[in-house]
């Protein structure tokens, strides 16, 4: 699941994940066997295909033998989500809950709302209703994580958006730092991302909620960074 949130914007600008990270991980999980690999979002801005062509993010998963997939409106189901503390229940795509193998790819960027979009901020693309998460948004982010636990995180930080967020727009807020982020543990992938804007982990609503929730390990001292 990379962020594919609108149609008009392409790789440079930084709003959506770099093609190559997606069509990079498409390859390796079928070399490894997968029988189908199946990526998708669901844009708020444009239509799905013309966002998967226009990201880039479509050539690179064929070219890896993946399938690109429209979320269909009809698909979602009303679950409940029972360690949520404020969203109790919500709306998810059904093949995301029914997936052997979720991995989560957004990319690291600014956010007016949440202050950063990262990885359990990209969940919200797998829900239907998603105005609904602004009212409280780092406390439903981190409830809608406790439902939806990626198997793998891998944060695209290949260029990150330093400001307008979450569609940009302009080349001069796009810092190229060619880093990609890779965890099991949602939470300290996000929280490591959050040093890549000079911020805390404690600064991002989701983070800290998604930590007192016990849902991952927020803590930088705790967490063991490996450098390749």
């Amino acid at each position: 699941k990379p962020n594919i949130c609108v149609s008009y914007r392409t790789y440079e600008y930084a709003a959506t994940t770099n093609p190559w990270v997606v069509g990079a991980l498409v390859k390796l999980c079928v070399d490894a066997g997968a029988k189908s690999v199946k990526v998708m979002d669901y844009p708020f801005g444009g239509r799905a295909m013309e966002a998967y062509r226009n990201s880039g993010i479509e050539r690179e998963v064929i070219r890896s033998g993946g399938k690109m997939v429209v979320m269909s409106e009809y698909n979602f189901a009303n679950v409940n989500i029972p360690d949520g503390l404020d969203l109790k229940r919500c709306e998810v795509y059904r093949e995301i809950l029914d997936a052997d193998v979720f991995i989560n790819v957004p990319i690291a960027k600014h956010h007016g709302l949440a202050r950063l979009t990262l990885g359990m901020k990209n969940l919200m693309g797998v829900v239907k209703n998603r105005p609904s998460f602004h009212f409280n948004l780092g406390q439903r982010v981190a409830d809608l994580a406790s439902l939806i636990r990626p198997t793998l995180t891998v944060i695209d930080a290949v260029r990150i958006l330093t400001d307008n967020g979450p569609t940009g727009g302009r080349l001069e807020d796009v810092k190229k730092l060619d880093t990609v982020i890779a965890s099991t543990d949602f939470v300290a992938a996000d929280a490591y991302a959050t040093t890549l804007f000079g911020l805390k982990p404690d600064d991002i609503g989701y983070i800290k909620a998604a930590s007192e929730m016990g849902l991952g390990v927020s803590d930088l001292t705790s967490i063991e960074v490996i450098y390749s």
